[in-house]
């Protein structure tokens, strides 16, 4: 009975629950894709390209461990490393000893730009005598011998073509223009140098093979390789093998790397980039659900508000509050599983579309393939499903509680009483925004800053959907004021945002959703951005600076330093280290004075040299470290030293946290030369310097606005991935505008019946919804005010965030816009049809 009613109900009323399908549906969507990025982070895995050809890879411990103690229990947590670790070469003779090793194949890794080559891209280079671990196999040519002759690999980004037989010195023509008998410039980890191309390879990923010993030069880490290829005798089992290896290398901080462990090995950005898409998906997919749950209780609300007088029938009738509960859930059970199974598949498409924006941007390495299983399908049907069963009983609470001989006049006429229930629980929540917004002010770090910052907003949007009548009441008695004044449509729109609260609530609660959280997921990113920015540019002091397409080598800054008129030449070299467990950008830099003002309150950074570390006051707070302390920190490659805090500078934000002496940092990372060469010069300098970059392939020289500039892909990562929530709110404010444009009908038909011509009402609706969207956007960038300000003032010193104008007037212009056509567009519609047949279909 009850479910065969909710059945009828859903044929009838087909429009009604229109908007809470396409509400849920999006939200399926947007649970689904997170899921798929969070079960990527978890379970996600590269294919092995580079060593493809050995079974078996020896290489130090890419994660730094630590224990923790939780309620007597001790786990173990790891965190990869943000620059590669090396391994003792000595390591190998160990292995020669094992019974069933065929070979041990020393690997030494290293960037290697061909700077003829038209994209300019960084790729590796290696020795030759590792190109048997993919294996690499010669199609043109032959090896390297000479430390000036090189082997080139053949993939997409230098494709080389070549018939057979060819002899070295032969011009074998490439896509990219580069040939056997050709001579490239490279440039590795030191300064550029002219190689001969003696052959192509074919076989694995984008190579560059020089010879043994000039392999070994340019990778410099005396006595350290990249990795160790265990190549076994021919039979030998590999399992059982693999278990001797591990025995043998005990004790040494080696680790043993089989299977699908060699990819990750292989490709650390995509380990890093799993770890990424844990706390991307967990943060965004978190945010998503309690958004679309306010979204969806909002939508019901209105539908359920819409079919007040025939539920009210029902209780007349005798129908008991259990059996209209029943009734209620049903029909969300019915409308979520409807919405929430197309929209987990949408959400697999969302997923792949997020993965390739990641890949452009840089955030994802194209080797890291999407991990798909039927989990992040299940959980969004369910989650989807749960949240309209809850959104409906939560959304139907009063209307099946009150008393059959009241349903009826309930029905008619708007109650002027707010629950108390509702009243208290949005009190609690303002209260509790208000709460987080003192902590917020509190918090310098940006992990935790933004869940907390977009907690916030929810919070504050949660406080306006339940409080949404009386803010409703009171901003429409006062801005509706001048319309009474007036005759015709401004009368009847002052007349209607009075007498209709509950609907109008039901209508700005979307709105100001969409404006706060659009507001705040835009203008964090340019307040960080901006601070940084202002940080970086008065903390630069010096006229001209040298940077490369694979920096700067060494010789480069040592002729600055000996041109006339040069004052003061400064390398800067960036990394990721931690101290403790805390997680930090830092940098390494030589003799600051004149180039660099880090804005120091305590110490000096005249004092920053070997064994000495300067911090930003932010990480000085955090880690209570004071000027003479000491200070262990991990580097990226995990080598853990000690240093003396020397220095404590206020402008972190535009220069890391961490600074340290260039020559420490400089033997820790992948890429040792300068990212930046800093230079302090008179005017007269600028030919020479000019000059040098000019001499050097790949160098150049900025100064005046070039030199400040900043480039990150940060800010539109971050845009990629909550642009969906704002997509969401958008198309929310949309549905729910449309929703209740859409049960006017009998209204607008009964105005119309009076003498009010059709654009007499489309200018009311239209005067409404400008004041519905004054409400909404006053109410929303309040809310996004408020919470940039707390941001500002934890993350950046400064209470004032940073807003483009134009990005905000772009905001208020396209939710009026939307407003407006939501509101137009079903409107029109519906004055299309005869009045009197309104009516009567009605009655």
């Amino acid at each position: 009975m009850i479910g065969s009613l909710a059945l009828a109900t859903l044929r009838t009323r087909k429009a009604a629950f229109a908007g809470s399908f396409l509400a849920l549906l999006c939200a399926a969507a947007l649970v689904a894709a997170c899921g798929v990025l969070l079960e990527t982070g978890l379970r996600g895995g590269v294919p092995t390209e580079r060593y493809a050809g050995t079974p078996i890879v020896v290489a130090a411990d890419q994660s730094l461990h630590w224990t923790k103690e939780k309620k007597g229990k001790t786990k173990v947590k790891s965190k990869p490393l943000t620059e590669r670790a090396r391994l003792d070469a000595a390591v190998a003779d160990r292995l020669r000893a094992v019974p069933g090793i065929a070979a041990v194949v020393p690997e030494v890794t290293f960037p290697a730009t061909v700077l003829e080559r038209s994209s300019g891209d960084e790729v590796w280079g290696h020795a030759w005598d590792s190109a048997r671990l993919t294996p690499f196999t010669l199609r043109a040519g032959r090896a390297p011998v000479a430390a000036d002759e090189v082997v080139l690999g053949s993939t997409d980004g230098v494709r080389v073509t070549s018939s057979g037989g060819t002899r070295v010195g032969e011009q074998v023509t490439s896509t990219d223009g580069v040939s056997v008998g050709a001579q490239v410039t490279i440039q590795a980890t030191g300064v550029p140098g002219r190689y001969r191309v003696v052959g192509l390879a074919d076989g694995g990923p984008e190579s560059v093979f020089f010879s043994a010993a000039e392999a070994r030069r340019l990778a410099g880490h005396d006595g350290k390789v990249t990795a160790l290829g265990v190549l076994p005798r021919a039979g030998a089992d590999t399992d059982a093998l693999a278990e001797a290896v591990t025995a043998a290398v005990a004790g040494t901080g080696a680790e043993v790397y089989t299977g699908k462990e060699r990819g990750a090995l292989e490709f650390r950005d995509a380990e890093q980039a799993r770890v990424m898409l844990i706390s991307l998906g967990g943060a965004l997919g978190g945010t998503s659900l309690l958004v679309a749950i306010l979204v969806v209780v909002g939508t019901f609300a209105l539908s359920i508000q819409q079919r007040q007088r025939e539920i009210a029938v029902l209780r007349a009738v005798a129908a008991t509050p259990r059996q209209i509960r029943k009734m209620i859930g049903r029909e969300a059970l019915a409308v979520g599983a409807a919405a929430s199974v197309p929209g987990a598949f949408v959400g697999l498409g969302l997923a792949f579309w997020l993965r390739s924006r990641f890949v452009e941007l840089g955030a994802l390495p194209d080797t890291l393939d999407l991990s798909l299983s039927p989990f992040p399908v299940f959980a969004a049907v369910l989650a989807t499903v749960a949240a309209a069963w809850t959104a409906a009983r939560v959304s139907s609470r009063r209307t099946i509680r009150i008393r059959p001989t009241e349903a009826l006049a309930d029905a008619a006429v708007e109650p002027s009483r707010v629950g108390v229930f509702r009243t208290i629980a949005g009190l609690v929540a303002l209260a509790a925004y208000i709460v987080l917004l003192v902590v917020l002010r509190g918090l310098n770090t940006e992990a935790a800053a933004s869940p907390v910052t977009f907690l916030t907003v929810v919070l504050a949007a949660v406080a306006v959907a339940l409080l949404g009548p009386w803010l409703t009441r009171a901003a429409t008695a006062v801005l509706a004021a001048p319309l009474r004044l007036s005759r015709g449509p401004g009368f009847l729109a002052a007349a209607n945002t009075r007498a209709d609260a509950r609907r109008l609530a039901s209508v700005v609660t979307p709105m100001t959703l969409a404006v706060a959280m659009t507001g705040t997921i835009l203008f964090v990113q340019t307040t960080m951005d901006h601070a940084a920015d202002e940080q970086a540019r008065a903390g630069t002091t010096a006229g001209y600076a040298l940077t490369g397409v694979a920096g700067v080598p060494g010789p480069a800054a040592d002729a600055a330093r000996k041109v006339p008129g040069v004052g003061a030449v400064t390398e800067v070299v960036h990394t990721t280290l931690r101290v403790g467990r805390d997680k930090y950008p830092a940098q390494g830099i030589g003799p600051a004075r004149g180039t660099l003002d880090l804005d120091v309150r305590e110490g000096s950074l005249d004092h920053l040299a070997a064994g000495t570390v300067a911090l930003s006051a932010t990480a000085a707070e955090r880690r209570d470290t004071r000027i003479g302390d000491s200070v262990t920190i991990t580097m990226g490659d995990g080598v853990k030293v000690t240093a003396r805090l020397v220095a404590v500078y206020e402008r972190g934000l535009g220069f890391g946290d961490v600074t340290l002496p260039y020559e420490l940092v400089a033997g820790h990372v992948d890429r040792p030369p300068a990212d930046t060469v800093l230079i302090k010069a008179d005017p007269s300098a600028h030919p020479a310097l000019a000059e040098i970059a000019r001499a050097m392939p790949g160098l150049r020289l900025l100064d005046g606005d070039a030199l400040h500039a900043r480039s990150s892909n940060a800010a539109e990562v971050n845009l990629v991935a909550m642009g969906l929530i704002i997509a969401f709110t958008a198309i929310s404010l949309v549905n729910t505008l449309a929703m209740a444009t859409g049960d006017r009908s009998r209204e607008l038909a009964a105005l119309r019946l009076a003498g009010t011509t059709r654009r007499q009402i489309l200018r009311m609706l239209r005067w409404e919804t400008l004041l519905l969207v004054l409400v909404g956007t006053v109410t929303g960038t309040a809310i996004a005010a408020a919470t940039l300000s707390a941001f500002a003032t934890g993350m950046a010193g400064t209470p004032v965030p940073y807003a483009p104008p134009l990005a905000c007037l772009g905001l208020l212009a396209a939710v009026t816009a939307a407003a407006l056509a939501a509101t137009a567009l079903p409107a029109r519609v519906l004055l299309r049809a005869d009045p009197a047949d309104v009516i009567r279909a009605r009655e």
